[in-house]
C-alpha cells in the first residue's frame, strides 16, 4: 500500500501546531522554572505571562475563534468552537481576575493547552477522515473528462454529457472511457482496477462491451455509445458514493440528537456550577475554574467526531476491495445479517454454459469435433460452449440444417452427422444411450450409428462453497431460489452446501417466497438477498439488504441494491461481514469508553479534584484516543500484492 500524503491544508495546520507546540513549551518550562510573573517586578507583572500566552493562543486558535463567531451569527450557537472558546477565554478571564486581585495567577498555561490540543484532535481527524477517504477518492478520479465523437472530418472533443447514443466515440490508449458503449472497431487491454479493485487488465474487441470509467492501456478503439453520460455506469457509480454519507446509521442519528440536547445542557450545569457554590463560598475563582474544567470536558467532540469517522472509515475500508456500500445505515444493518438468500444463476453459478461430461470417455476427442462441427455456426449459448471445449477449427464444408426443436444435421455428400437432443435419435431411428445427468444433453450421432453425449451445465463458481460455508460457520441461514427445477436445485444446493433452497420459482415467486421469509424472521433478524440483474430488482429492494453481484454495467443491480460488489466475487460479502462487525466493534468502544471516562472526570471537576489539565484529556486526549481507534477500521483485510 502507498503511503497517504498529507494535503496542503493538513501540513500548513501541522505547521502551526508544531510552532505553537513548540512556543507554549519554551513558555511554560520557563514559567514553571523562574515563574514569568515575577520577571518584572510590579502589580501588573502577570501582564507579561498573559501577553506571551494569549500570542500562542492566536496563532493556534484564530480559526476556532472565527469559526464560533460566524456560527454565532448563524444562529449555531452550542457546538464544539463556542464551547472551546468559552473554556478557554474564560481560563484567560480568570487568569487575568486573579492577576489584577493579587493572587496567584493560573488559567494562561490551561487556557491555552486546551486549545493547543484541541487542534492536535482536530488534525488527527482531518488526517484520518482523509485517510478513509483515499479509497473513496480513488472511485472519484473515474470521472471521464471528456468525449472524442467521431465526425466525418475526424473527431470533436466535447464533454462526455453531450454524447447521444448511436455516437461513435474514439478511446485512445492512456484516456478513460467516458460512455458505455459496444466496439466497432479496434482490440484493446482495458484497466478496470478503479471499478473492480481488480488488478488483472481485461482484453476486448469488436463487439465486446466497454463501460465508461475503464482506462484504455494499449490501442485505439471506437466504440458506438449505448447509453447517454447520466445513465451510464461511472455516473451511477458516482452518485452512489457521493450520496453514500447521507445515509446515516441509528448510532449516528443518536449521537447527533444527543450532540443537540447535551452540550446546552452541560453549558447550562457549568455556568450554575460557578453561579450557586460561588455565591455561597464567595470563592468565586475556585467555582469559575471548576466550572471551566467542568466545560472543557464535557465538550462531545470524542463522540461526535470518531463514530461518523469509524462509519466512514467501514465504507472507505469496504470500497478499496470493490464494495460499495450506499450509506453507514446498511453497514451497521449488515453487522446483524443472519439469513442470506441466494439468486442461482450468475450469482452461485457462473450463467455460462459448459460441457460438464462428455459419454464415453474414450471417444472424447471425436465427440467434440463431430459436434463441433454441426453446432459451428450458431449462437446458441449450447453451441457456443461445445465450440469452445472442442477448441479447434472446426472442419468446414458441411451443410448445417436446423431442425426446429430437435437440433442440427450436417451432411457433407454421404457423410451425415446428428447433434441434438434424444427426439432428434429417435426420429432417425438411431438407438443410443440414455444420459441422466442434471443439465441439457446433446446427442451425436454418425452414419445411423451413436457416437456418444454430451452433458451441458452452468457452473458453479469457485468460490461458492467457500463462502457458503463462512456464512453457514457464522450461524447464518443460506437459501437459493432459483427457476431451475427441482433435480437441478437440489445438486448445486448440495454441492456448495446451503441450508434450504426453492425450485421452479418465476420472478414473481421470488418475491412471494422473500416475503414469506420476511414475514417469519424475527425483530433482530436480518435477512439479505444476493442477485445480480433486472430479473432480481424487486427482491434486492423487497429484502432488508439487497447485495448486487456483478455490479458493473448493471444498472437495475446498482438502482436497486444497498450493497454492490463491484467484483463478480461472493468472497466480498464474507470480507463486508468482517468489515461491517469491526466497525460495530470500534463504534462501540469509542462510545462506551468516551462516555465514561468523560463522565468520571465531570464528577471529579465539579468536587475540584480535577483540574483543568485533566480536563483537557477529558476532551482532547479521549478524542485522539477515539480517532486513532477508529482509524483501525481502515486497515487490511485481505493481503494485498506489493506495489512495484
Amino acid at each position: 500500500m502507498k503511503k497517504l500524503a498529507m494535503s496542503r491544508k493538513e501540513k500548513k495546520n501541522l505547521t502551526r501546531i508544531l510552532v505553537a507546540l513548540g512556543l507554549f513549551a519554551i513558555i511554560f518550562i520557563i514559567d514553571k522554572v523562574i515563574g514569568l510573573d515575577s520577571v518584572f517586578e510590579s502589580s501588573y507583572g502577570w501582564l507579561f505571562p498573559f501577553a506571551l500566552y494569549l500570542a500562542v493562543y492566536f496563532i493556534i486558535g484564530y480559526d476556532v475563534l472565527w469559526k464560533a463567531i460566524r456560527n454565532i451569527s448563524h444562529g449555531q450557537v452550542f457546538d464544539e468552537n463556542f464551547l472551546m472558546c468559552v473554556a478557554t477565554l474564560g481560563a484567560f478571564a480568570l487568569g487575568i481576575y486573579r492577576g489584577a486581585t493579587g493572587q496567584e495567577v493560573e488559567g494562561f498555561d490551561e487556557g491555552c493547552a486546551v486549545l493547543l490540543f484541541y487542534q492536535v484532535g482536530e488534525w488527527f481527524q482531518s488526517y484520518a477522515t482523509g485517510r478513509s477517504r483515499k479509497s473513496i477518492s480513488a472511485l472519484m478520479d473515474i470521472r471521464p473528462d471528456y468525449a472524442n465523437v467521431k465526425r466525418d472530418d475526424g473527431f470533436e472533443q466535447v464533454d462526455p454529457s453531450e454524447v447521444k447514443i448511436g455516437d461513435i466515440i474514439v478511446v485512445n490508449p492512456g484516456e478513460k472511457v467516458p460512455l458505455d458503449g459496444i466496439i466497432v472497431k479496434g482490440a484493446t487491454t482495458l484497466d478496470t482496477k478503479a471499478l473492480t479493485g481488480e488488478s488483472l487488465p481485461r482484453d476486448v474487441a469488436v463487439d465486446g462491451e466497454v463501460i465508461s470509467g475503464c482506462v484504455n492501456l494499449t490501442s485505439q478503439i471506437e466504440v458506438k455509445v449505448t447509453k447517454e453520460f447520466y445513465d451510464s455506469t461511472v455516473s451511477k457509480i458516482l452518485d452512489l458514493v457521493e450520496n453514500a454519507s447521507s445515509q446515516k446509521s441509528k448510532a449516528e442519528n443518536f449521537i447527533t440528537k444527543f450532540a443537540k440536547y447535551y452540550t446546552p445542557t452541560v453549558v447550562i450545569v457549568a455556568v450554575l456550577l460557578a453561579i450557586i457554590p460561588g455565591a455561597i463560598t464567595k470563592d468565586w475563582s475556585t467555582w469559575v475554574y471548576r466550572a471551566l474544567s467542568f466545560l472543557v470536558v464535557s465538550c462531545p467532540c470524542a463522540l461526535v467526531i470518531s463514530i461518523p469517522l469509524s462509519f466512514f472509515a467501514g465504507i472507505g475500508a469496504a470500497s478499496r476491495y470493490g464494495i460499495l456500500v450506499k450509506g453507514s445505515n446498511y453497514l451497521e444493518k449488515f453487522n446483524k445479517a443472519n439469513t442470506f438468500v441466494f439468486d442461482k444463476t450468475g450469482t452461485l453459478t457462473k450463467g455460462n454454459f459448459a460441457v460438464t461430461k462428455i459419454s464415453p470417455e474414450s471417444d472424447k476427442e471425436e465427440i467434440l469435433r463431430l459436434a463441433a462441427i454441426a453446432e459451428q455456426d450458431s449462437n446458441h449459448p449450447i453451441a457456443r460452449s461445445i465450440v469452445s471445449a472442442y477448441g479447434k477449427e472446426a472442419e468446414r464444408g458441411y451443410t448445417l440444417t436446423n431442425i426446429a426443436g430437435l437440433g442440427i444435421e450436417a451432411t457433407n455428400g454421404e457423410d451425415k452427422i446428428y447433434c441434438g437432443n434424444e427426439k432428434l435419435m429417435q426420429s432417425n431411428g438411431i438407438q443410443f444411450e440414455k444420459e441422466e445427468g442434471l443439465g441439457t444433453v446433446v446427442y451425436v450421432a454418425r452414419n445411423g450409428q451413436f457416437i456418444g453425449s454430451l452433458l451441458i451445465a452452468d457452473e458453479i463458481k469457485e468460490e461458492s462453497e467457500q463462502v457458503i460455508g463462512e456464512l453457514n460457520s457464522m450461524g447464518c441461514q443460506t437459501v437459493m431460489l432459483t427457476g431451475d427445477n427441482e433435480a437441478i436445485a437440489k445438486s448445486v444446493a448440495s454441492q456448495i452446501g446451503l441450508t434450504g433452497y426453492k425450485a421452479s420459482l418465476l420472478p414473481q415467486n421470488k418475491v412471494e417466497e422473500v416475503d414469506k421469509m420476511l414475514s417469519a424472521k424475527g425483530s433482530n433478524d436480518v435477512l439479505c438477498f444476493v442477485g445480480d440483474g433486472i430479473n432480481d430488482a424487486p427482491v434486492l429492494m423487497r429484502s432488508d439488504i439487497g447485495i448486487a453481484m456483478g455490479g458493473v454495467g448493471s444498472d437495475a443491480a446498482i438502482e436497486a441494491s444497498d450493497i454492490v460488489l463491484m467484483k463478480d466475487d461472493l468472497r466480498g460479502i464474507a470480507l463486508a461481514k468482517r468489515i461491517a462487525k469491526k466497525t460495530m466493534t470500534i463504534v462501540l468502544e469509542n462510545i462506551w469508553f468516551s462516555l465514561i471516562i468523560k463522565l468520571a472526570i465531570l464528577v471529579l471537576s465539579a468536587f475540584g479534584i480535577a483540574n483543568m489539565w485533566i480536563a483537557v484529556f477529558g476532551d482532547v486526549g479521549v478524542a485522539v484516543l477515539a480517532i486513532l481507534n477508529a482509524m483501525r477500521v481502515n486497515s487490511k483485510y485481505i493481503k494485498e500484492p506489493k506495489d512495484k
